[in-house]
């Protein structure tokens, strides 16, 4: 039996289990990260608490954590000798088990720095990690399908990713050429007429309707880079904003 402080909105507990099927620890999760003591970090590393302690002091020393966002208390209640005794927690969130994974030196952590740097390799050669069994099969309390196919969504109506596909397509006439002026063109009308099909404008009138020296960064609502440039105020999609429904 427990009383929860610091630890108690939209908390929840789960059962992590070893592959060897051995190890098993109670995980706190609350506000969508993972909470362990010191305790289930020894067990989680197969290591000693007084290790984890000391990797746990240098990381904050160092300033690759910082303790407040890091560390919550939570009042436990437990039975000792026959008598309710409260005792106050120290949990640490995900990115210190992280941390603590990345220097503890036992077969547990190697196997973990070796499967964090597989998704690191693949998500800098690739630009995505994905877990394909989690998001077949939800089975804990935080479900991230939806953000999945909304950011999949917003990707493939940019405007690199449809342009591309047009690319494609053209790039299989037998006579394509992207330097030829006829190549050039086309990509020119086919921008215009999708700027028409959205606002019932040509790139042009888009620019002479919207752009107002008046206005803050001369109503663009975009732009390459962190300032405004000369070239990004002739270029119509840079005054067209969301679409809201």
């Amino acid at each position: 039996m427990s009383e929860e402080k610091g630890l108690q909105t939209t908390s929840q507990m789960l059962i992590y289990q070893a592959e060897d099927g051995q190890t098993k620890i109670e995980v706190q999760l609350q506000d969508e990260t993972v909470w362990l003591t010191q305790k289930h970090m020894a067990e989680l590393f197969q290591t000693t608490v007084p290790n984890i302690n000391l990797h746990l002091k240098n990381i904050f020393e160092e300033g690759e954590l910082e303790p407040r966002t890091t560390i919550k208390d939570s009042l436990t209640v437990q039975i000792e000798g026959g008598r309710q005794v409260k005792r106050t927690k120290k949990f640490y969130s995900l990115d210190a088990i992280i941390s603590v994974g990345y220097r503890i030196k036992s077969h547990v952590a190697t196997r973990f720095r070796q499967w964090a740097t597989r998704h690191i390799k693949e998500f800098i050669i690739k630009g995505f990690v994905v877990d394909d069994e989690r998001l077949k099969n939800p089975d804990l309390p935080f479900d991230y399908f939806d953000e999945l196919l909304r950011r999949i969504q917003d990707i493939r109506t940019s405007e690199k990713r449809f342009y591309r596909k047009i690319t494609d397509i053209y790039a299989t006439s037998i006579d394509y050429d992207p330097t030829l002026d006829i190549s050039i063109n086309f990509f020119k009308t086919v921008q215009n007429k999708m700027h028409w099909a959205i606002t019932g404008q040509t790139a042009a009138e888009i620019i002479s309707d919207r752009a107002n020296h008046s206005k803050p960064n001369m109503g663009l609502t975009s732009w390459r880079g962190p300032k405004v440039r000369k070239q990004d105020v002739v270029v119509a999609k840079n005054y067209l904003g969301a679409v809201t429904k």
